[in-house]
This record gives structure tokens, sequence and C-alpha cells, in this order.
């Protein structure tokens, strides 16, 4: 297997268990309050990156000066992306959530040419446009099927292109897992802070089971991302990210019974389609060399 390979590999295996952790969360949270839940497989995450970080020496590696405030600024923006993320989740049904998700690159993209310079082209721009058609024909503003939490999801998605904008600002000197460390301790801290105020519901045996299962899901998702990233070729790699729907589609079917509407599917299609031109049309771009990519 050649890197970009393994790199796609990674990436399937990081939308999957991504997924799975998505539908364990909204399987759990319909007898458990969601932030206690949240708050729970936030403790376990943590506890295993940090034991992940520790067997791997990660753990002593300090965080540069000049780091800190993006390392922060980025745990922030996680924080801000998942609480409407989570609500959306709960409210809709999973392949709904992840088909608005997709719009991410095309979003990032977007927010790179408005706020960080990067060239984007006319192709791209058109691509980002018809995108952003195919997220319309999903969330279907104004119609009778509209659901006012497909506008909570989008809400998600531009808080994680921030977060995205901030992990460009980090130098090649912080280690990517002391990063998600950091991602997992904030989540934790926003589940702990709206479960106290709202009271503690009893934890059966099986659902701590999900929640122990939903913290190996969302690790796995962590590492399988990250090795993604430094084994292939981003252009080769990301287009993989949308595996993460046909799981979506599956899961939701599977596990809740659920299955879009033909709009819905045309609408991810769109964005899909789109999506994988604009990193088809990076792939063909010299790549430009920037001192801060993150490791």
């Amino acid at each position: 297997m050649n890197d970009n390979l393994k790199g796609a590999c990674f990436m399937m295996g990081s939308m999957a268990t991504f997924t799975c952790n998505d539908a364990v969360i909204k399987y759990v949270a319909q007898g458990m309050p969601t932030f206690q839940m949240v708050f729970l497989r936030g403790v376990g995450a943590t506890l295993l990156l940090v034991v992940l970080a520790r067997f791997t020496g990660v753990l002593r590696a300090p965080v540069p000066r000049d780091d800190w405030k993006w390392v922060i600024g980025r745990a922030l923006a996680e924080v801000a992306s998942f609480f409407p993320f989570i609500l959306a989740l709960t409210h809709m049904p999973l392949a709904n959530v992840t088909a608005i998700l997709q719009a991410l690159p095309l979003a990032i993209t977007a927010a790179g040419a408005l706020f960080l310079g990067e060239r984007v082209g006319w192709r791209r721009w058109t691509a980002i446009t018809v995108g952003f058609v195919g997220v319309l024909m999903i969330v279907r503003p104004g119609g009778a099927d509209f659901d006012r939490w497909s506008l909570v999801a989008l809400a998600a998605v531009v808080m994680i292109s921030l977060r995205e904008l901030l992990t460009r600002r980090l130098s090649r000197d912080v280690p990517s897992l002391k990063v998600a460390i950091f991602t997992a301790v904030g989540v934790t801290i926003l589940g702990l802070a709206i479960t106290v105020p709202s009271g503690w519901a009893p934890v059966s045996a099986g659902q701590g089971g999900l929640i122990a299962a939903a913290s190996v899901f969302i690790l796995g998702g962590y590492l399988f991302s990250i090795m993604a990233m430094r084994v292939g070729e981003v252009a080769a790699v990301t287009p993989f990210r949308y595996t993460a729907l046909i799981w979506g589609l599956l899961l939701g079917w599977a596990v809740f019974g659920d299955w879009p509407k033909p709009l819905t599917l045309i609408g991810a299609a769109l964005v899909v389609s789109t999506g994988i031109y604009t990193l088809l049309r990076e792939g063909r771009r010299a790549p430009v060399p920037r001192p801060n990519a993150p490791r």
C-alpha cells in the first residue's frame, strides 16, 4: 500500500468511528440527559488520550508560548461548534446532520479565501455556490419540510470552519495528540457545566457500556484523522471524508429507522460532488509551503 492508499484507509476509518460515535450519542441521549452523557464520554475519552500521550511521550512535549493562544482559541471554537452540533444531532435524523456537515470542505475553502487570503479561482467559487444550493435542498428553508434544527447544524459548520482556520495557525512544534487532549477537555467541561445545574440522572450498566464505546469511537476518530493527514497527501485523502455520509445513511436506517427524503439525497449528492471537485482542483495546484502547518 502506498502512502495515499494508507491515508485513504485511515480517513475512512476516521469517518466510520466518528459517525458511530454520533450514533451512540444520539441513541443514549434518548434515555439520559444529553450533556451528562457528553460529560461522561468526555471523561473516558480524555483519560484514553492522556494515557496514549504519556505512552508516546507527547504528554511531556511543551507547547510553544506563541501557540498557546491558538491552542486555547481552537479548543473554545471546538466547544462553540460542539454545542449546536449536539443539539442538532439529538433533534434531527443522523443522516441529515451528516449530510449538512459534508459542506465543511466547501465552507473551509471559502473561509480560507475570505479571511486568510488564499487563492480561490472562479471554478472553485462556482463549485462552492453549487454546493450551497445543495445545502439549501437539504435544509429547505421556508418549505413545508423545513426543520429549524437544520439551521443549528449549519451554525456548527460555521464554528467548525473557524476551528479549522485556527488550526492552520498552529506551528509544527504543537503535537496533534496534545491538541486533541485540549479539545476533549473543553468538550468535557461544557458537558459538566450544563449538567451541574440540571441535575444528575442514574446511569444503567447498558448506558455506561455504550458511553465507554463512544469514548473508544471518538478516540479512534481523532487518531485515524491525525494519521490520515500525516501519511497521505491532503488532496488525495480528504475526499474520503465523504464516506461519513454512507455511514450516516446506514446507521440512521439500521438504528433509528430513518431514511432521508429524495430531495435531501439529491442535495447531499450535490454537496459531495462539488466538494470532491474542489479538492481535486486543489490537488492540481502547486503546493505552497506553510511555515505554521500543524503536525
